[in-house]
């Protein structure tokens, strides 16, 4: 701000100290130093109120309109009392100044103002900015000043140019700004379906599990607690992570790296978690050396841990009854396979249920959106009586 103060006062001073030394007539003088001081103070408040700098523009081009209608009815040079050659080229060098200013101002209301704003207020001030050359009277009949003022509209148009795709520009660059903040939040949501929400449906089980035992077997209860308390926390933790991951590498740990995402050496921990909550017929089946897990890329890794969470949690909340549930991740055609399977949720009479499966809205088609991001691909439906999710990863 400091800045624009002074480059405004500057371009007033200036201004005033051209008029002063030049013999232009008192009309000449006036309206150029008052356009030019006025374009200053709009520039020096620009951009924090649309109104005030509408005033200031309206007020720049009725001074230099006066001015210029003034000046001509009195006859060239008729404001000042006297012409001569020296005076023309005064009130020439003087009308650019105030020619400047106008477009300057121009440039300004374009820029700050969408087009139905700026285009009648830039068009007031061209047709003055384009008109000032008429004072020096340098013309022979209206043909010749038409001619003129058209000439000088260019220099009026293209500042009008230049402002618009200065907004345009700030307009794109604001709308992306949009757009990133709207995709964090979703990939915030995302995060805390995928992580929160399995350790939250884990201490549903466990609560439960808990409602069902207190009156038959009191002395399990302490320990259910304990893992329900345990869950908590970790649930607490994957909010915390998930948090950290969204986090920009300048705000990072001061190795100006994100916090490690989650990966293929955290699935274990899930698969143990969920067996420990009530569903001890879970297997898991890491078909993979360490050298092959090392060299999946991170991202695909993180994918590959959503999928095993989301299929799991799914799995807790459409088939809490189901007696299997089986984890693979295995490599396939030089990439990564990853399926979940349980064996359908228990019904009445010994029998199995299964059917479409219907999930929260953040879950299986944010799953399919990333997967597919990475060149993979997301199935699920009835597989062998129960349910199947897998997701296959290409090579990297």
């Amino acid at each position: 701000m400091e800045r624009k103060v002074l480059v405004g006062a500057g371009c007033a001073a200036g201004a005033a100290v051209a008029a002063a030394v030049t013999d232009a007539g008192w009309t000449a003088r006036v309206t150029v130093v008052v356009a030019a001081c006025v374009a200053s103070a709009a520039y020096c408040r620009w951009p924090r109120d649309g109104r005030r700098l509408v005033r200031s523009a309206v007020l720049v081009a009725s001074v230099t309109a006066l001015g210029t209608a003034a000046f001509v009815a009195g006859g060239a040079g008729g404001g000042g009392g006297g012409g001569g050659g020296e005076r023309l080229v005064a009130a020439v060098r003087l009308a650019f100044v105030e020619y400047a200013a106008v477009a300057a101002l121009v440039v300004l209301v374009t820029r700050a103002l969408p087009a139905r704003r700026s285009v009648p207020v830039a068009g007031l001030l061209g047709v003055a900015g384009s008109t000032v050359l008429l004072r020096a009277g340098a013309y022979d009949g209206v043909l010749e000043a038409a001619g003129q003022s058209a000439f000088l509209a260019v220099g009026q148009a293209g500042a009008g140019a230049l402002g618009a795709a200065l907004y345009a520009a700030r307009t794109r660059r604001e709308r992306s700004v949009r757009e990133a903040r709207r995709a964090q939040r979703l990939e915030l949501a995302r995060d805390l379906h995928d992580f929160v929400a399995h350790d939250v449906s884990g201490i549903v089980a466990l609560a439960q599990a808990a409602r069902v035992v207190h009156e038959a077997r009191p002395d399990q209860v302490p320990a259910l607690l304990r893992r329900i308390e345990e869950a908590g926390v970790r649930a607490l933790g994957s909010m915390d992570r998930t948090v950290h991951m969204l986090r920009d590498d300048a705000d990072a740990a001061p190795g100006g790296e994100r916090s490690a995402a989650y990966g293929l050496a955290d699935v274990p921990g899930v698969v143990d978690r969920f067996r420990s909550s009530g569903s001890p017929g879970t297997e898991l089946e890491l078909a993979l050396t360490e050298r092959q897990i090392a060299a999946v890329p991170r991202e695909t890794a993180a994918t590959a841990h959503r999928v095993v969470v989301e299929a799991l949690t799914n799995v807790r909340r459409h088939a809490p009854g189901a007696e299997r549930v089986r984890v693979v991740l295995a490599a396939a055609d030089g990439g990564l396979c990853v399926s979940v399977t349980d064996s359908g949720r228990a019904v009445a009479g010994g029998g199995r249920r299964h059917g479409e499966r219907h999930g929260g809205g953040l879950g299986l088609s944010g799953l399919a959106e990333r997967v597919e991001a990475l060149g993979g691909s997301l199935t699920a439906g009835p597989w062998d009586g129960g349910w199947r999710l897998r997701a296959r990863f290409p090579a990297a």
